[in-house]
């Protein structure tokens, strides 16, 4: 049941060369499963597809899986991808199962790209993983390789992939080969990132499963592959890259809380200082939310016995980023003569980035929850989603931006579509308070009094 390769049998342990494994993959005649369709994944399975000609995609929603085999693209917002899967399906390179021990049987190649999200406790979920484990295991043959693409503590790989697939399908470990070659693509760019934007990252658990991976990956990235020691390297590459940014986003972020009281411009300061070549200051902002940033540091904070002080401190600066804007709000309004009680506040931008439908970990529910809590009237718009129940706040349309006579607008993610927005007749007549939480506001021809996170009060 079990679809081998024509050219080099089963890719892991047989020594063919990587000119021979590159021809078989690039022929489909070593075929390939991707485990998760979901934003990242769909992507992936389709750009693999392109190349190899023979892809099973798997997901355990039958809603997308009906989807991908209607040639339809599911996940919005990323160029090119719905025409990329449409001509896949329709040539016969790419189709969707929700039985992964069938995508298993029908493949050599293992690609396993589903959530790895945090539990209520902030420790990671490998619940997902692990159901795709299973899946493979029921008919994991030996010679297969199995990659993993999701975000996962260090050693996961090596101390928990490895032994449970072998352990489930009564194999020995060296029997099939097993690497980690994490997704290093964004929202928007997936496709572009996955061809080669930057090189590709792989380390196995064995030589063997590191050349088999940057074998296949060669094939699939224009920019080259990056090759290090093992799994555990590679799953350190992908976290190191994450904790830098949050690291380097709490620092900008706890600068811009000292605005007020040295009284400069902040942004200004930090963009004079990265003129030199060995500082690079990120910008500061109301927040950090995704599934990445905000998610990583806990990856290595939970798991492991090591003090982390530096990662935990981050998260704590970058977590109170909401309750730094909500604070600097009511001091704005008191400065009017408004109790942020009895304020009415508009809250604009739900998603955690511009262009993302994505509201996991976004500051702005942080904010809304705060505002709500103390009395204000919130009202919320995000262009990107549909009335949702999951933010402490009233969901208007972009066209009632201009319905009521804000006391305060909040600025928390600019959407493109807020460029369309008439300023001068929103909020009160005489001006509102308004907080731009990331620096993408010029309302000096308004009457309204701004403050930039950053910057401070802007005339």
């Amino acid at each position: 049941m079990h679809r081998q390769t024509e050219s080099v049998g089963g890719v892991y342990g047989n020594d063919a060369t990587a000119e021979q494994v590159q021809t078989a993959f690039e022929n489909g005649t070593l075929p390939v499963a991707v485990y998760g369709l979901g934003k990242m994944g769909l992507p992936l399975a389709a750009v693999f597809a392109d190349v190899c000609g023979a892809v099973i995609g798997v997901d355990i929603d039958p809603a997308v899986v009906e989807s991908v085999n209607a040639g339809n693209c599911h996940v919005q917002r990323e160029p090119g991808l719905p025409d990329l899967v449409a001509d896949c399906v329709a040539a016969g390179k790419l189709r969707a199962t929700s039985d992964p021990a069938a995508a298993a049987a029908a493949a050599n190649v293992h690609v396993v790209i589903v959530p790895t999200p945090l539990t209520d406790t902030s420790e990671p979920d490998l619940s997902m993983l692990d159901a795709a484990i299973d899946g493979i295991a029921e008919e994991v043959a030996p010679g297969d390789l199995v990659l993993v693409e999701c975000t996962v503590p260090p050693r996961t790989t090596a101390d928990r992939v490895q032994p449970d697939i072998a352990a489930a399908a009564g194999l020995e470990t060296d029997a099939f080969g097993v690497a980690f070659c994490p997704e290093r693509t964004a929202s928007g760019r997936a496709i572009q990132d996955i061809r080669g934007a930057y090189p590709k990252v792989v380390g196995g658990v064995d030589d063997e499963s590191t050349r088999l991976a940057e074998c296949i990956y060669t094939s699939i990235n224009d920019s080259g592959v990056i090759a290090v020691a093992d799994a555990t390297t590679a799953e350190c590459v992908k976290l190191f890259e994450g904790l830098y940014r949050d690291v380097n986003i709490a620092l900008a972020n706890e600068l811009a809380t000292f605005t007020d009281e040295l009284d400069v411009d902040v942004r200004a300061a930090i963009e004079a200082a990265n003129t030199q070549p060995f500082c690079d200051i990120h910008d500061p902002g109301p927040g950090v939310g995704g599934h990445c940033i905000p998610v990583y540091p806990h990856f290595l904070i939970e798991p492991f016995d090591t003090e982390a002080p530096l990662l935990e401190t981050a998260r704590e600066v970058n977590d109170s980023m909401p309750v730094f804007t909500v604070e600097t709000l009511r001091e704005e309004l008191a400065a009017d003569g408004v109790e942020l009680a009895a304020a009415s506040v508009l809250v604009l931008g739900l998603t955690y980035r511009p262009g993302v439908e994505e509201t996991q970990t976004s500051p702005a529910r942080t904010i809304a929850e705060r505002l709500s809590a103390a009395g204000a009237d919130v009202d919320g718009i995000d262009p990107l989603l549909d009335d949702t129940a999951e933010f402490d706040l009233k969901q208007l349309p972009l066209s009632r931006a201009s319905e009521r006579d804000y006391d305060a607008i909040v600025m928390v993610t600019p959407h493109n579509e807020f460029g369309a927005l008439d300023w001068a007749s929103m909020g009160r007549p005489a001006g509102s308070v308004v907080i731009d939480g990331r620096d993408t506001l010029t309302l000096s021809d308004t009457s309204h009094r701004v403050y930039t996170v950053g910057r401070g009060p802007v005339e």
